[in-house]
């Protein structure tokens, strides 16, 4: 029995060469001046050594239940699609169809307590006379 062994085959070690870039005019970039009464002190934040940057945590803080709420409804609301019946409840009517709605809704109010007393005063009143209910 002979064991095949697979043999890798070994490429060329020049492989093909990169042109050359154009000579081009290399622009000069102006090195910044150093002043050096300010010494760079660079720090280590690592374990026992200088102390961290304060950070900005706002996102990790407990928001009250009322600011989360609108942050989630705002959010739901442009990811979902509302149904037109349930839309037309999230704007308000301009002033004039308010007005409208408001007399049209004062016309079939329910009757004050007031009112019914003295409707049925009038009621009792005019079966004293000896009319009959209708």
């Amino acid at each position: 029995k002979r064991s095949k062994t697979m043999v890798q085959k070994k490429g060329k070690k020049g492989g093909k060469k990169v042109a050359a870039a154009p000579l081009a005019v290399k622009k000069m970039v102006p090195q910044k001046v150093v002043n050096p009464l300010f010494e760079k002190r660079p720090r280590n934040f690592s374990i026992g050594q200088d102390i961290q940057p304060k950070r900005d945590l706002s996102r990790f803080v407990r928001w009250p239940k009322y600011i989360r709420l609108q942050r989630q409804k705002a959010v739901l609301q442009t990811r979902l699609k509302v149904p037109p019946p349930i839309n037309q409840f999230t704007s308000c009517l301009d002033k004039q169809t308010a007005t409208q709605l408001f007399k049209l809704m004062d016309k079939y109010r329910p009757e004050t307590k007031e009112a019914k007393k003295e409707r049925l005063k009038a009621r009792a009143a005019e079966k004293a006379e000896g009319k009959t209910d209708a």
